[in-house]
């Protein structure tokens, strides 16, 4: 953003100052990530540059790791499941998130501060508790060591960012149009594929990927319920980092980063439309 014109000299400094001390904070959070991405093209076994790297000789940079990742059946075995995994629970916890959003924003929906503060609660609640919590129950049920279990409980993650995400979006609409709808002799069903559903989609569609990456990068409640056959990619590279310390793992978490990217690129663009929908200029 360009200094105003007539910024005194203490406003002029202060921006400086405030653009450094961002810039920094940048720096801080983005650090790790930027020293993973090239150690994932290392040549050596090892989780340090090494002189070759260093002096920018190709000798010292190679593909091997990402080799090993896509020829191990192990890594293949738990990225199938990941996806298995995240794909279901983010299409339960969309379809049960919004129905939930939607019978909150009704004004006659009874203790309505009190469902959401329950259905938000898994975001509040310390994760080993909801682990613990999760095993002992679906225990009782059969259900660990599963994919059923392992799905649900994933559910259960999601459910809270697709209430939000759907509730915000629903913070804004008119319900004259659903009874406008009503009056000219639309069914409930017609009225909610034909009128609110487009309107509330970029908030299911934020919630949607929200909820995918909760369960894709989830590890504490996958370590208490998932067996041997759920193994995913975070419980993978955890088991790698525990046993055998290999830079595959950082060819996976390069992979992970730009997915994650990719995602958080498709937030904003939907961001940007839900504010076009909205009227606003996007920022």
């Amino acid at each position: 953003m360009a200094i105003p014109s007539y910024a005194t000299r203490g406003e002029r400094i202060w921006h400086w100052v405030f653009c450094v001390l961002c810039a920094l904070i940048f720096l801080f959070l983005i650090g790790p990530i930027l020293v993973i991405i090239p150690l994932s093209f290392n040549a050596e076994p090892y989780f340090t540059f090494s002189e070759k790297m260093l002096s920018l000789d190709p000798e010292g940079y190679s593909l091997r790791w990402y080799q090993e990742f896509f020829t191990s059946d192990e890594w293949m075995r738990s990225i199938k499941n990941s996806i298995i995994v995240a794909v279901c629970a983010t299409v339960l916890a969309t379809v049960l998130g919004t129905l939930a959003a939607l019978g909150l924003s009704s004004r006659f929906m009874p203790f309505r501060n009190t469902i959401m503060a329950i259905l938000i609660s898994p975001m509040i609640v310390p994760l080993i508790i909801s682990a613990a919590a999760m095993f002992f129950f679906f225990s009782k049920l059969g259900l660990t060591q599963t994919y059923l279990g392992v799905i649900l409980a994933h559910t259960a993650l999601g459910i809270p960012f697709v209430v939000i995400t759907v509730t915000a979006t629903l913070s804004g609409f008119d319900h004259s149009l659903t009874r406008a709808a009503h009056s000219l002799g639309a069914s409930p069903s017609r009225t909610f594929f034909r009128i609110i559903l487009p309107l509330v989609t970029p908030g299911v569609v934020s919630g949607a990927l929200f909820a995918f990456i909760t369960s894709f990068d989830e590890v504490v409640v996958v370590l208490f319920i998932a067996g041997p056959a759920q193994t995913t990619i975070p419980i993978q590279m955890w088991s790698g980092i525990r046993e055998e310390i290999s830079p595959t793992i950082l060819a996976v978490a390069t992979l992970l980063v730009m997915v994650s990217i990719l995602l958080l690129t498709t937030l904003e663009l939907i961001r940007r439309r839900n504010e076009r929908l909205r009227g606003l200029t996007p920022s």
